[in-house]
């Protein structure tokens, strides 16, 4: 997101991944990626401090990732959030794929 990769993330991201918003807005996949495309959401840095609560059930895993992201959303002002997004994977044809994000902050 940071790079604006939009084939790696077209890759990773299953078909139906939804990402909540701390908002409680759910945004569908395409609209994200469109958003960070046309820099509604403008990702300057992620900066990983924790990975934790790792998961894994047969083709279903789950982990909550904590970064410090710097980004200007939907026209805010630059900022820097520590971010916590709980992220949920399902194996499809042999490739784990992201299904769902949820962000919140810690």
């Amino acid at each position: 997101m940071v790079e604006k990769d939009i084939l790696t993330l077209n890759e990773i991201l299953g078909p139906t991944m939804t990402l909540t918003h701390m908002t409680g807005y759910v945004q569908p996949k395409l609209e994200w990626i469109d958003q960070i495309q046309n820099e509604e959401m403008k990702y300057y840095s992620s900066v990983e401090e924790n990975i934790k609560d790792i998961q894994l059930d047969g083709d279903h895993a789950s982990l909550v990732g904590q970064n410090q992201v710097k980004a200007s959303i939907w026209g805010s002002g630059v900022s820097t959030w520590p971010l916590q997004i709980k992220m949920y994977f399902e194996k499809q044809n042999g490739r784990w794929l992201i299904t769902k994000q949820v962000a919140s902050t810690f």
